[in-house]
This record gives C-alpha cells, structure tokens and sequence, in this order.
C-alpha cells in the first residue's frame, strides 16, 4: 500500500516523503511544475484544477493515504474546490486523507485559538482555507484537518530565505514586530502528520509549535542561529502597511499535542534558544 503526498516538491512535501521512505513506506508524490529530488518517491505531475487527472493518478497509485501539503495561495480552485474534491475521491474510495490548513482562517480578534474555534477568515487565502475545511469534513468526516503556522526548518524554508535576503540587503521589504505566529520545525509537523494519519482520529487538530513569536522576533532568532548580522533586519509594523492579513493569532496544539509522541518544538528551542522576548502560547 502506498503513501501520496500531494504537492511532494514544495518544502513540507519533501519532509514528508523523506520519512514516508525513512520509514520503508512505499512513496508516491504530485508536483505542479516540477518533480522533487527524492528520487525514492515515484512521480506525478498533477494540476489540482484538473479533476480527470487527479481522479487518473489516484486510480493508478490507489494509496492508503495522502497528505495533502499543496499550497495554491489565494487561488481558489486549487486552494478551496481542489481539495474537496480530492476527499470526495478519497472517500469514494475508502483512503485515509489527512488535509493541511493554516492559521490563516482565523482573524487574530481572539488571539489564542484551540481546534473548537470557529474560522473568521479576513484575507482570500484564509477564506480559501476556511471554505476547505468545512468541504472536506463534509464530504470525508473520517479526514484529518492538521492545521499549522509559519514552517521554519534548517535554512531551506521561505522565511528563512527571506531573512537571510533582508540581512543581505538583497531584498526591500521589513518583517513585523506586531504578526504574531506560533512558528513549527517542518521535520515536528511531518512525524505529526504522519502519526496522525496511522491513527485513528478525525477532524480538526492543531500542529504548532508551543512559542508565540513576532515575524520580526523570529528573524532575530533566525540571524543568531546562523551567523548572521540580526541588526541589519529592518523592522515594521503590519498595521502601518498595505498589506492584509491577521496580526495576533496563536495556534494551540496542546490537545493534539497530548496525543502524540512526536514533540513540536517551539521557535525558541528548534533555533537553540537564542534570548528573545515574548509569551508562550499557553499563557
């Protein structure tokens, strides 16, 4: 029986398939444009949008379950339709599905949000999300709705690119003192997932980790860990830009956390504790 991973070449997909593999699980994998490095894995170009092609591919693989770790941003046939879709099929035909969300579908008017929380999205991508969701437990009640935060690994996530750009002053832009997130390791949330979907739970489950960081606090974090000049980092606020999207909104994993063995690290402890202000997540 085989594992699909559902956008395999982006950064949280290949995660997954190198402990899919780890773990001699037999591995397959989707990509939009272009297929991965993980050569253990077997490929399959799939554009989300195009329901004939994702019926043909989960046909061929027929796994036993599939994560789906797409990103289409504010797109909503890849985002909200696409996904519903693909837990229709896998309902149809018996296949465990565990879904990806984010914090996006909340406001951040509650701050601290627990799986019982109700989404008020404020932002198309969050609104995609949201719209997801609620498809997906409709149409497959037995899937997993994993929501997360900001991923952050060894260097190769979008964050930490950004920053190390910024402190390069390769790139304009500043990160914000008052965007709070409650950052997660990619490796935590892809034993997470994957010790969600050998299990038998349903519904929506928080996957972050337990620190509540600024955007601006975590490049700091992220500069000290890796040699970088943290003074360089520009600083800003989200609510003196144009730019929308929720300020304060923590994720709280404890009741999922309760139920794994994997531990999802805090920002704090994955980049080795570098001194930093703020509260935990818990307080």
């Amino acid at each position: 029986m085989t594992t699909l991973i559902i956008g395999g070449s982006g950064f949280l997909g290949a995660e997954l398939i190198r402990q899919a593999t780890a773990a001699e699980q037999a591995t397959a994998a989707t990509y939009a444009t272009r297929p991965g490095d993980a050569a253990h894995a077997v490929w399959y170009p799939l554009d989300l949008r195009d329901a004939s092609r994702l019926d043909a591919v989960m046909s061929e693989v027929s796994p036993r379950l599939v994560i789906n770790a797409s990103s289409g941003g504010s797109d909503w046939a890849v985002t909200a339709q696409a996904p519903i879709r693909l837990a229709m099929t896998a309902a149809r035909q018996g296949v465990r599905l565990v879904h990806v969300s984010s914090d996006a579908v909340f406001s951040g008017a509650r701050v601290h949000y627990d799986e019982a929380s109700l989404p008020d999205p404020i932002t198309p991508y969050g609104a995609a999300k949201a719209a997801a969701e609620t498809g997906i437990l409709a149409v497959h009640p037995e899937a997993v709705v994993a929501r997360t935060s900001l991923i952050i690994g060894d260097g190769g996530s979008v964050h930490e690119r950004l920053v190390h750009e910024l402190a390069a002053g390769t790139r304009d832009g500043a990160l914000f003192t008052d965007d709070i997130r409650c950052p997660v390791h990619v490796a935590d949330l892809a034993a997470a997932l994957l010790e969600l979907a050998s299990g038998n739970d349903s519904g929506v489950h928080h996957v972050a980790g337990p620190d509540a960081v600024s955007r601006h606090e975590l490049g700091i974090l992220i500069a000290r860990r890796d040699g970088l000049d943290a003074s360089r980092l520009p600083a800003g606020r989200r609510t003196d830009s144009p730019l929308p999207g929720a300020l304060d909104v923590r994720l709280d994993s404890r009741a999922t956390q309760r139920k794994l063995s994997t531990t999802l690290r805090g920002a704090r402890a994955v980049l080795h504790g570098a001194a930093a202000s703020g509260e935990d997540v818990s307080a």
